[in-house]
């Protein structure tokens, strides 16, 4: 790869009306260190983001639209006023550094606990599925619950929480949000058949199944322009034991109705989350041509990969998750191939500023 080919990766970009400093974009991670009993965002989150504002585009880990939508102990939210409050300082921070960011907007649906519900109700989904997953709540890692089937009636409320955290978002001062629609949470599980059976409006054809997604894009577009609403997709990955039996044909629909919706980005994970990018056969290239926005390529993304994707045009931006964690000068050590910090799994998850805001920048 020749280095004015590496370059491209580094070169500002346009994301509609946002000017990006480089193709870079820091995916959303989960950190689980927001406050104790109101899940906003604090001093030391402010800190972790302000050291990452070179990446071109940073989308914040993913923040609930309600208690209801609620998965982990300790993720972020974005429905009151005082993380709200939390997130405007982050994004000052962010902003006086030079960068841009995205909050990630989500709601689990059947991947949460009745420790994390209000009066210890049942998580909601499109049908009375459990999950074979895990969940992170006080006493560690343990099953999701089992889910209750959302009742017609309700769905339209679901649509406003999520219309309503755009709002806070906007309120908050960030530069757009991305809609968590991947990764076998609430909108991939209406998608998905293996976890939706519904037999209702929201069920049975592809049509029916994306409907839910393309409501919350069309309430959240109201508030936002849809240049700064980017959607995060997950077609093939079995996380959170989600799958379908036609993927291709679900993923061409709703890429060709966010493409009608002149949606900022898409924003793909191609292969499993964090694991095999072959695990099935899935055509993302279809994706990319169905779609005249940016389009954002994730999935173990290393430096070679990145510049030769950039540089042939398979992606306009490449997002990097856990290299982000290790690095917050990802952006210098990429451009100059330097040495990459190795990642402490163990602190991942909870804790404090160890593994969290103690890892070091380049020096020179």
């Amino acid at each position: 790869m020749s280095a004015h080919h590496a370059d491209k990766l580094f070169q500002p970009y346009q994301l509609g009306d946002l000017s990006l400093a480089n193709r870079v974009v820091m995916a959303p991670l989960t950190r689980n260190r927001a406050t104790p009993g109101t899940d906003a965002p604090n001093d030391l989150m402010v800190e972790y983001y302000r050291q990452r504002a070179s990446a071109g585009l940073i989308v914040t880990e993913a923040s609930q639209i309600s208690q209801q939508g609620q998965g982990y102990i300790h993720t972020p939210g974005i429905y009151t006023n005082e993380q709200a409050r939390g997130w405007r300082r982050i994004n000052d921070a962010v902003h006086d550094a030079g960068g841009k960011i995205f909050i990630q907007l989500w709601h689990v649906g059947r991947i949460s606990h009745v420790s994390l519900q209000a009066n210890g109700a049942a998580p909601v989904a499109p049908s009375a599925i459990r999950a074979n997953s895990k969940t992170f709540a006080a006493s560690g890692f343990v099953d999701v619950s089992e889910p209750r089937a959302l009742e017609l009636s309700e769905i339209p409320g679901i649509v406003a929480d999520y219309a309503r955290a755009a709002e806070w978002a906007k309120e908050a001062g960030f530069d757009g949000v991305e809609i968590h629609a991947a990764n076998g949470y609430l909108l991939d599980q209406f998608q998905k058949d293996g976890s939706s059976h519904r037999t209702d409006a929201y069920g049975g054809s592809i049509e029916n199944r994306c409907r839910l997604t393309l409501e919350v894009v069309d309430a959240i577009t109201k508030i936002l322009p849809p240049g700064r609403v980017g959607i995060r997709l997950s077609p093939v990955s079995p996380a959170n034991d989600v799958s379908d039996s036609a993927p291709q044909a679900v993923f061409d629909y709703l890429v060709g109705q966010l493409d009608a919706r002149k949606l900022g980005y898409i924003h793909l994970i191609e292969g499993a989350t964090g694991g095999p990018r072959d695990i099935a056969p899935f055509d993302f290239a279809a994706l990319r041509k169905a779609f005249r926005g940016a389009y954002v390529a994730n999935n173990s993304y290393d430096r070679a990969l990145a510049t030769q994707a950039v540089a042939t045009g398979a992606a306009d931006l490449i997002a990097f998750g856990r290299p982000f964690i290790a690095n917050p000068d990802l952006v210098e050590r990429l451009r100059r191939d330097a040495p990459l910090n190795a990642l402490d799994v163990k602190t991942l998850y909870g804790g404090g500023a160890e593994g969290y805001t103690d890892y070091p920048a380049l020096t020179a």
